[in-house]
């Protein structure tokens, strides 16, 4: 066993630590960060992994390993100069490189994992039966078919002898002989009628380790080939197997020229044989490539593609595989699945979440929508905040979502099956606030406030930044001694409330004017998270758009199906000032005024506002596709951060909210550095 020490706590230590902790001949004795709230240190507490602040004293321990992952060249060289002579110090980059080739070895055997359990899903899905024996006759291997041939269940066959389960198996011959045996008919004692196949099984030394047998139930053959002697009545059949299926089919020939299409196919693409049969693959094209072509082309099966077929551009999902016969390719056969019911389902799912969480009165992370990078950040550090007890302060525009956020912390926190409550600190005036929070005492009477009702839970205090300051001075008290007093009263009572505020004001210039106190500035500012924009995230817009989408078709009792692709153009070039807020307005009040026929949102269907947003200085000869455009707005946005900052990437870096990393690769793929 390897003794391990890490020197650096921060995101790079954190992942060493939790990677070596899977190794069985690697073990991390010792964590060291001057930052005693370094995620590798927090971690390592939790799991009884010593933690130091100093690495200097720990050289004369035993550790065979030290790996450096300060990022800082001064103490790697003191390391290399000061560590024991038996000690392998490991650099931050070298132990990066080490993560990744692990990870890539996790990769892998995932990978193994996935394809063993495939093709053992593939042998227990085939028709053939299949057994295989050891040296000994011990069966090791009996799969889905052989059992429901036989009878046997796959557990009591396991380990047997072959003899206890099929009594006159000649599989132990085929072991001593070593001969190969096709085609060997036999009556099982089930009383089905097999045609089996049976080899002996050689390992690459040449040596013999057990035998297999492949079989297959011919009792229905044989059934109906007593029936079925017409190949007519075979070929009319087949026909109408085709004609009937829901599936949409259609058939080419080796050229790549239809012969055969089903009603489902019209159905679908809206095609008729007049317009398919004769003609290329590509002709029911509308978006993407013919399959026909690259299944002929390659002789091997296509699966799970995703293109637009037909008059109406309808969304299918394409499985094509060649037609072979004695060898010749003789074309191909590709069955087509309508998407539209399963989006139908998806919605419908959708639909049904979104009655839970109203009925629930409640929201996690998960309705936290948005793939981008700022989301994400912003939602890491709110599932950190949701694990510790600490006071949170979200920081974010008017719409943002920080009232979802604050639900999504109460819910995934230790107090979640206790109350939330909300407070808008700029509805009330300041007495009605205050005996709201605290509750109040009148001609002795006790009223209890929300500190009261939300003891064990969590209070969020919404636009902190317009309390008073003399409720401030209060709500400063009652966080820093768990304790508050009634309006009126005398008694301080212990409370346990975890506190979440938000606000969309900028505190740091409140406080440096005297409007906000500085000393309650520092006790919510624990926490701080930045809710980003809808701006800042554009790419979120179309996810957040359908599931606003589906909210909405509840509310108004519509079946609104989606968007345009140029009503989507626009909302994407669309700053929204009032972010998911002003979304959900224009989405909702595009709906009121569609027509009751209507199931697409079109351009001409949003406000004018939008619009004119949207077209301002596009000329029609300019009009890129949504990709350059967007490339050529991010492109001015960082010409001009990097004005205003007198070209300091670091200070353009912050303005923009994104990691000096990200600037530099977008300066360069701009052209900009």
């Amino acid at each position: 066993m390897q003794n391990i020490l890490i020197i650096g706590a921060g995101k790079g230590g954190y992942a060493l630590l939790r990677l070596f902790e899977q190794a069985d001949y690697l073990q991390v004795k010792g964590i060291v960060d001057i930052d005693e709230n370094a995620p590798g240190m927090q971690y390592a507490k939790k799991h009884y992994i010593h933690t130091y602040t100093d690495w200097k004293p720990l050289l004369n321990e035993d550790f065979q390993i030290i790996i450096d992952v300060t990022g800082n060249k001064d103490v790697f060289l003191e390391l290399l100069a000061e560590r024991p002579v038996n000690t392998v110090l490991i650099p931050g980059e070298i132990a990066n490189l080490i993560v990744t080739l692990l990870e890539e070895k996790n990769k892998f055997i995932q990978i193994l994992d996935n394809k063993k359990m495939n093709q053992e899903l593939i042998f227990n899905s085939i028709e053939e039966g299949m057994i295989s024996i050891d040296e000994n006759g011990i069966v090791n291997f009996f799969n889905k078919s052989a059992s429901n041939m036989t009878k046997v269940s796959i557990e009591d066959a396991i380990g047997k002898h072959i003899f206890d389960v099929i009594s006159h198996s000649e599989l132990p011959r085929t072991f001593e002989t070593g001969q190969i045996e096709l085609n060997k008919e036999l009556i099982l004692e089930s009383g089905t009628k097999i045609v089996t196949s049976r080899y002996p099984m050689i390992n690459e030394q040449g040596k013999k380790i057990g035998a297999f047998a492949v079989f297959k139930d011919i009792s229905e053959v044989v059934r109906l080939a007593e029936e079925i002697t017409d190949l007519t009545e075979i070929q009319t059949m087949l026909e109408a197997i085709i004609q009937s299926s829901e599936d949409a089919i259609s058939v080419v020939d080796e050229e790549g020229k239809g012969i055969l299409i089903n009603p489902a196919y019209s159905r679908i693409t809206g095609l008729s044989e007049e317009e398919v049969i004769g003609k290329p693959a590509t002709a029911d094209i509308s978006e993407g490539e013919s399959i026909h072509f690259k299944v002929l082309q390659t002789r091997k099966p296509i699966r799970g593609v995703n293109i637009r077929v037909g008059k109406q551009k309808k969304d299918v999902i394409v499985n094509v595989a060649p037609i072979i016969v004695n060898n010749l390719l003789k074309g191909s056969v590709g069955v087509i699945h309508d998407m539209t019911e399963i989006r139908s389902l998806m919605k419908e799912l959708d639909q049904a979440r979104t009655l839970i969480r109203n009925l629930e009165l409640s929201y996690s992370f998960e309705d936290i929508l948005g793939e981008s990078e700022q989301i994400q950040f912003a939602v890491n550090q709110a599932k950190l905040a949701a694990s510790v007890p600490v006071t949170v302060l979200l920081r974010g525009e008017v719409g943002s979502g920080k009232e979802l956020f604050a639900h999504a912390i109460h819910s995934a926190s230790n107090r979640k099956h206790n109350r939330f409550f909300r407070v808008n600190c700029s509805s009330q005036e300041e007495h009605l606030l205050e005996r709201e929070l605290f509750g109040y005492e009148e001609k002795g009477i006790s009223y209890s406030g929300l500190f009261d009702e939300a003891h064990c839970g969590t209070l969020f205090l919404d636009e902190v930044g317009e309390l008073t300051n003399k409720t401030q001075a209060k709500l400063l008290r009652a966080l820093r001694e768990n304790a508050f007093i009634r309006i009126g009263g005398t008694t301080s009572i212990p409370v346990d409330v975890r506190i979440i505020a938000a606000s969309y004001f900028n505190l740091e210039k409140l406080m440096r004017e005297g409007i906000f106190r500085e000393d309650f500035y520092f006790q919510l500012n624990r926490m701080p998270i930045h809710v980003p924009s809808l701006r800042e995230r554009k790419q979120d817009i179309s996810s957040i758009a359908e599931h606003l989408l589906v909210k909405l078709n509840k509310e108004f009792g519509r079946n609104i199906e989606g968007f345009t692709k140029s009503a989507l153009e626009s909302l994407l070039l669309y700053d929204f000032p009032g972010n998911i807020r002003e979304l959900e307005n224009i989405i909702s009040r595009a709906m009121i005024f569609l027509e009751a026929q209507d199931r697409i949102i079109e351009e001409h269907h949003l406000p004018k506002s939008i619009l004119s947003f949207s077209h301002n200085g596009l000329d029609e000869e300019q009009l890129g596709t949504l990709a350059e455009q967007m490339d050529e707005m991010e492109k001015k946005v960082l010409l001009n951060a990097l004005q205003v900052c007198g070209g300091n990437k670091s200070q353009t870096a912050k303005k923009l909210n994104i990691s000096l990393r990200t600037l530099y690769y977008k300066l360069e793929k701009y052209n900009l550095d």
